[in-house]
């Protein structure tokens, strides 16, 4: 094995290996999500992401990587797995395509596909593997770990199982393990020094303010419903939290008809809230794995209001913002904000008033590494999933900078907690929700209060099964489509007839299905042009004229 440092035991993962064959007919890719589809058919997969992260852990000099099983908002039956960098970032870029290499090679060909691989990367196997690993609740989750801790075995990787916890825990965990004994330790690396560090900064930056009423949280049915009751064990009465779909035992419960993905796509509440939520009351949903989260309210006339990730997103930067400039710092820290394509055109314009806005493509990594350019760098898709980043320097600016006033000092400490109470490994609905609930404390502000900052555009998001997604290609950040040729200008003329029309279409990153965003001044228009869109899209797709849904004009 000429030109590979260290020894690979190549007998031991042959044997593993046939314990986890991979199906000659299916094909993995490895996209935002990392992997993802359906449970049953992951065990391949999982053994084979066992060995790639020990490698990539080598490749790092022996720092910790992280993998999360999980299929985030998808239904129960699916799972999936990605894998976590050392920061507790996203696995870099390049290694996606060894990723699905790797899950792809046949299996008479794994071991020497598996020693390319190496030799390409120029991986010292000499080097330890050192991993950390966890699940959401999903029932195929159980079987999956077995077959990563068979990959780890066999390639003699040191694993950490994390248990059943959420996608942002495991982010969190990675980073506190890989910076222990530094100067820039995270925290405590386990799930209860992720607890003490929010909640210590949490009270903090409440107290002294009125007590805050009860919070309504609909947990998916999810790993979310578990960790919301051990959080609000250390939050106490600062927060008191009132659970909902905590059901994470009940067959297809998880994301069934509630979670932040239902909330957004159907703009309405989960039917186990209805009747529950007062007029103005403030309540939320997580997603499957706690990543994501929606706030919404009953308004006055009995309608559901919806507060999404760009809601979020001008609500926190603003907040910032003002902080920046009470600590005296406005000068030399610069924050802005990154959306996508999906952000409302009114929370658009509002923040661009205000700030620097960047639109990117849609997807944690492009989110992460825009806002990374900013000294504070506020990311929130209109989906929920989002987070703040302080870089290294602005750390320690806020560290070192020495007040001239006792109000610089106020807000200086305030802006100091914030560092602690925000998960900046990625976007993590329960420290969001602590955040949210920070700012409307700071700024005695309603739910109503809140959305009165700026009137979203009416929107619609319309999914369309289409046989082969990526047949459908963008640019422009993904706000244009490069084909089918064509069909970009018809959509373009019937955003023309429209009272501010948008439309846009993109293929999922995760399913064989093609998403379709719409707005208008109307929600009567944002309908029409969402389902005429949708229509374009299902026929030039090749859709079966007997299935076309009803709704697709």
């Amino acid at each position: 094995m000429s030109g590979i440092r260290g020894h690979l035991p190549k007998e031991q993962i042959e044997a593993y290996s046939e314990l986890h064959p991979k199906a000659r007919h299916l094909l993995f890719s490895y996209g935002t999500a990392g992997f993802r589809t359906l449970g049953v058919v992951l065990d391949s997969v999982l053994f084979r992401v066992g060995i790639l992260a020990a490698l990539r852990s080598k490749k790092l000099d022996g720092k910790t990587i992280g993998v999360m099983i999980t299929a985030s908002h998808n239904p129960e039956d699916d799972n999936g797995v990605k894998l976590v960098d050392p920061r507790g970032e996203m696995l870099e870029v390049a290694w996606e395509q060894h990723a699905t290499t790797l899950a792809n090679a046949p299996n008479e060909e794994f071991l020497s596909t598996l020693e390319n691989f190496i030799r390409t990367t120029r991986i010292d196997l000499s080097k330890p593997a050192r991993v950390v690993y966890a699940r959401d609740t999903r029932p195929t989750g159980e079987s999956l770990v077995k077959a990563l801790e068979d990959g780890l075995t066999a390639i003699g990787a040191e694993g950490r199982n994390a248990g059943v916890t959420t996608t942002p825990i495991l982010h969190y965990l990675v980073k506190a393990i890989n910076t222990k004994g530094t100067k820039e330790e995270y925290g405590e690396d386990s799930e209860d020094g992720y607890f003490q560090k929010m909640s210590e900064a949490f009270r903090k930056l409440v107290a002294r303010r009125p007590r805050i009423p009860p919070l309504i949280i609909d947990c998916a049915n999810g790993v979310g419903a578990p960790i919301a009751k051990k959080l609000s064990e250390y939050l106490g009465e600062t927060l008191p939290f009132v659970l909902y779909n905590a059901d994470t035992t009940t067959s297809g419960a998880l994301n069934s008809n509630c979670g932040a993905d239902y909330v957004k796509t159907t703009q309405r509440p989960p039917p186990s809230l209805i009747g529950v939520l007062q007029q103005g009351q403030r309540a939320c949903s997580l997603d499957g794995d706690a990543d994501r989260l929606m706030y919404y309210f009953i308004d006055e006339r009995g309608y559901f209001t919806l507060l999404d990730g760009d809601k979020i997103a001008t609500l926190v930067a603003a907040f910032i913002v003002d902080l920046v400039k009470l600590a005296g710092l406005a000068e030399t820290i610069k924050v802005g904000v990154v959306q996508t394509a999906y952000a409302n055109g009114s929370s658009t314009k509002y923040l661009s008033d205000r700030l620097p806005v960047r639109c990117v493509p849609t997807g944690v990594k492009h989110l992460h590494h825009a806002a990374e350019q900013f000294n504070v760098g506020v990311y929130f898709e209109a989906n929920g999933h989002g987070t703040v980043l302080f870089s290294p320097w602005t750390l320690e600016k806020l560290e070192t900078h020495q007040p001239s006033t006792p109000a610089q000092s106020t807000a200086l400490k305030h802006l100091n907690n914030l560092t602690q109470l925000i998960n900046q490994t990625v976007g993590d609905a329960l420290s969001d929700l602590l955040l949210v609930e920070v700012v409307l404390a700071h700024k005695a502000y309603s739910a109503i209060e809140w959305n009165s900052l700026y009137t979203d555009l009416p929107n619609r998001l319309v999914k369309v099964h289409v046989p082969n997604r990526n047949d459908f290609k963008t640019e422009d950040a993904e706000r244009r489509l490069v084909t089918p040729y064509g069909l970009q200008g018809k959509i373009d003329d019937l955003c023309k007839r429209y009272d501010g029309g948008r439309s846009f279409v993109r293929p999922s990153g995760t399913e064989d299905v093609v998403r379709v965003y719409a707005e208008a001044v109307l929600r009567s228009q944002a309908d029409e042009l969402a389902y005429r869109v949708a229509g374009m899209v299902y026929d030039e797709a090749g859709g079966e004229a007997m299935r076309r849904p009803k709704e697709f004009m």
